[in-house]
């Protein structure tokens, strides 16, 4: 994918993930949501498993578990400020004031996840061909719905509409700056290995994933559509390539 199609379709996924929003509740179908998550959750988990983690060990460098770790408390410590709006959770008050915390620790990590995708376009390889169109993908089924979600929290805010619309586009294009970061920014000017950053985007990954399964369970019981859509999820992952 040429990386105009890959920037439009990074801002694109945000909004349509607030369409949703709006049909779904204007229609009371907010259930869909809670499964158009669990499928997301079960598609980065299986795109770690599958195509990441192999990817980032084939050079048997072992220090990138390092990084692993390091991006999965990286995103502990965002979603410290967010409250978990990154794996669909969100707490609603109605007319409550825009968190721009929150805002800011998503924007934080969409730009870090969308770094990897530039070095690619700027021809610093850090794996296949296959490695970086999972990565998209991964981004992209993530996005919508983290865009449900800020939109459902929009839209208990304060702010009129269009205003809603403004900052769902902000954040829309915090993905896209990553890109075009690691596209005219080499890691190794800074001392960074390229490898090293997509550690920490795969750990990332890591905890929202895993978070999204065991928080769309009830009663430490899966519901059979939620089920489903998790495995759905993970076969389109595992069998996309």
């Amino acid at each position: 994918m040429e990386l105009s199609g890959v920037l439009i379709a990074l801002i694109a996924s945000v909004l349509v993930g607030g369409g949703l929003v709006t049909y779904l509740s204007a229609t009371n179908k907010n259930h869909w949501i809670k499964l158009l998550l669990a499928f997301s959750g079960g598609f980065l988990l299986a795109i770690i498993f599958r195509h990441l983690l192999p990817d980032l060990y084939h050079d048997g460098d072992n220090s990138m578990g390092i990084y692993i770790l390091f991006g999965f408390l990286i995103q502990l410590v965002l979603e410290y400020f967010s409250g978990g709006i990154e794996h669909g959770h969100v707490h609603i008050h109605p007319k409550q004031q825009l968190p721009w915390l929150l805002f800011l620790s998503l924007s934080i990590h969409s730009i870090i996840e969308g770094i990897p995708l530039g070095n690619h376009f700027a021809g610093i390889e850090s794996g296949d061909h296959h490695q970086h169109e999972t990565l998209f993908w991964g981004i992209i089924f993530h996005q919508i719905p983290v865009a449900v979600a800020l939109m459902t929290l929009l839209i208990n805010t304060n702010l009129k509409p269009w205003k809603n619309w403004l900052v769902l586009f902000s954040f829309g294009i915090m993905t896209p700056i990553g890109v075009l970061l690691g596209l005219n920014v080499s890691p190794e000017e800074i001392g960074i290995d390229v490898h090293m950053i997509l550690a920490v985007v795969v750990g990332m990954f890591l905890h929202i994933s895993t978070t999204i399964i065991f928080e769309t369970t009830e009663n430490h019981k899966f519901n059979l559509l939620k089920l489903i859509s998790i495995v759905v999820g993970v076969f389109l992952a595992m069998f996309m390539y």
